[in-house]
């Protein structure tokens, strides 16, 4: 979960431009999976200045992609998918082309992440042309939706529906949200699937002109990732997921397998605080530090934290700590603060304020409601979710309302790629035993889908898509592949391949922990400062089951 507002916002104007047909050439024709599609060839892009001034501060060059709405109908209305891309530092004989980037979601902008190249070590990235994308409705893209934009403000109903009042609450506002998506940008909607990214995905491509991309994922863009390979294996030279999505959960199972994790995980956390004690004074053990984060949780029904945070909203902010380690001692501060002085600065701070965006809650569901088929019968969310619950209150019915638009979704949902990675020549998977998102459960079965793929497991470690953190085991192996294209050795069995350190947990100095912050090093304060950007409504950047 992200803890304040998206990097590019952008409003929901429908531009209507142009576009080039061409037929495709036989080496890009679809191996499996859905139905071929009509050709498609978009024009060229053209580059010029990044208004965003860290990517012009990088010499980055930024512009737009020119799609279809629909890819059977490509001589139809024509959406924009904003791209930027950084050249290649490496004389031309020693470049390897593009090496696209999604950070996640659904819904994630990904048009910054063309810096990423930098932080791979070694100087391993220096030979790619990073490009990253704000995927169909997403930031910079045209059209981008926007349905309520303060839907997650403050002072919201309690999100455990106590009482069938209070569920029906949620339920209406679950409902009044699809409704507005709906009226918001009705003909999008019909057309947000993860398909139609993969689609995109393979535009971008012909209109760098290139034959082949690398591809980066993180997260849901890790789905993304493998859908791509299924239907255009030949189109992929390196590849990196990290924090794996499991192709076969799609997505209500998949939602309800995280609620079991990310419980697991912020005991995790809790144990961190506890560990600390001399420095938080929250308690000697981990259960100690649950059950003061669940009395101040109930305090705040009724009676939000300088009018703003709520118990819905403590418990988004402790999301973070669930899925990153990185702002372990920012939560872990802004909860002593509140405890021990009723100081509630830190709290809003991590949570954010308006003005509110949505877009990337919106594109979440766009695409989550309409990949695969989600229960019509509340009877089903009701049981499945009290259940789960019982065992694993932390985030359950925090995510089921997160979720629950997908009920009264007005788009059709379609069926799922069956993902099918055995033309894939090659990946590297990362993901970390405890990671919430994303449960290392999803890698194993994706190492299985992909029998080219190695894994690399951050051992114990709750870190969620965290690659390029520091880790000198995890990241020179990155480095290695993307500099040789050769993968460590795999394995036999169902397990992962290579086993590395996670990453590390901050560790918090007693006299300055009112200031600490979580990493010193540059992609620590990259994620730190994406982190600050981001909204209250996006999760992970990467909302639920994608991450």
């Amino acid at each position: 979960m992200r803890i304040r507002r998206l990097i590019v916002a952008a409003g929901v104007s429908f531009a209507l431009v142009g576009g080039v047909m061409a037929s495709l050439p036989a080496a890009n024709a679809v191996p499996s999976g859905p139905k071929p599609v009509a050709s498609y060839t978009p024009p060229p892009v053209q580059w010029g200045t990044c208004t965003d001034p860290r990517l012009a501060s990088r010499g980055a060059q930024c512009g737009f992609v020119v799609v279809p709405l629909d890819y059977d109908h490509p001589g139809g209305t024509k959406i924009q998918l904003a791209v930027s891309r950084i050249m290649h530092k490496t004389p031309d004989s020693q470049a390897q082309g593009p090496m696209l980037v999604n950070p996640g979601g659904p819904g994630g902008s990904g048009l910054i992440y063309s810096v990423f190249g930098e932080f791979v070590p070694n100087g391993a990235g220096d030979s790619y042309d990073w490009v990253g994308f704000d995927p169909r409705g997403v930031g910079s893209s045209k059209p981008a939706l926007s349905c309520i934009p303060d839907y997650a403000g403050y002072n919201r109903p309690l999100y455990v529906p106590v009482t069938p009042k209070l569920e029906q609450v949620w339920i209406q506002r679950s409902k009044a949200y699809a409704k507005a998506c709906n009226t918001a940008q009705h003909a999008l909607l019909g057309h947000l699937t993860t398909l139609d990214s993969v689609r995109d995905m393979e535009s971008i491509r012909k209109a760098l002109g290139a034959p082949q991309i690398n591809y980066y994922g993180f997260s849901y863009g890790t789905y993304l990732g493998q859908v791509y390979g299924t239907l255009y294996p030949n189109r992929l030279r390196r590849v990196v997921f990290d924090g794996v999505v499991d192709a076969t959960r799609v997505w209500y199972k998949a939602n309800l397998d995280q609620d079991i994790a990310f419980n697991k995980s912020v005991k995790v956390f809790f144990a961190y605080v506890a560990a600390h004690n001399s420095t938080w004074h929250l308690g000697t053990t981990e259960a100690a530090v649950e059950l003061q984060y669940y009395a101040q949780l109930r305090k705040l029904v009724g009676h939000p934290a300088d009018g703003k945070i709520g118990p819905d909203e403590w418990n988004d902010i402790f999301s973070q700590a669930a899925y990153y380690v990185y702002g372990w001692v920012d939560v872990a501060n802004a909860f002593a603060a509140w405890v021990h002085d009723k100081d509630a600065t830190a709290l809003v701070d991590l949570y954010g304020g308006p003005p509110f965006d949505d877009n990337g809650y919106a594109i979440y569901l766009g695409v989550s409601c309409t990949d695969a088929k989600w229960p019509t019968n509340w009877q089903t969310w009701r049981r499945d979710n009290w259940s789960i619950y019982a065992k694993a209150p932390f985030l359950t019915w925090n995510n089921a309302w997160f979720n629950a638009p997908c009920a009264f979704w007005p788009a059709k949902a379609g069926n799922p790629v069956k993902v099918d990675g055995r033309q894939v020549k090659g990946a590297l998977l990362i993901n970390e035993t405890l990671d919430a998102a994303t449960p290392y459960t999803g890698a194993l079965q994706t190492r299985k889908t992909f029998p080219h793929a190695v894994l690399i497991e951050g051992v114990g470690g709750t870190t969620h898509a965290g690659s390029l953190s520091g880790v000198t085991c995890t990241d020179d192996r990155i480095a290695a592949y993307l500099q040789t294209g050769v993968l460590p050795k795999r394995l036999p069995g169902n397990h992962s391949d290579v086993q590395c350190p996670p990453v590390p947990a901050p560790q918090p100095d007693a006299a300055l922990a009112p200031a600490a912050k979580s990493g010193g090093s540059a992609i620590s304060r990259f994620r730190e400062e994406l982190r600050s950007t981001v909204g209250p409504n996006v999760r992970s950047s990467t909302p639920r089951a994608a991450g």
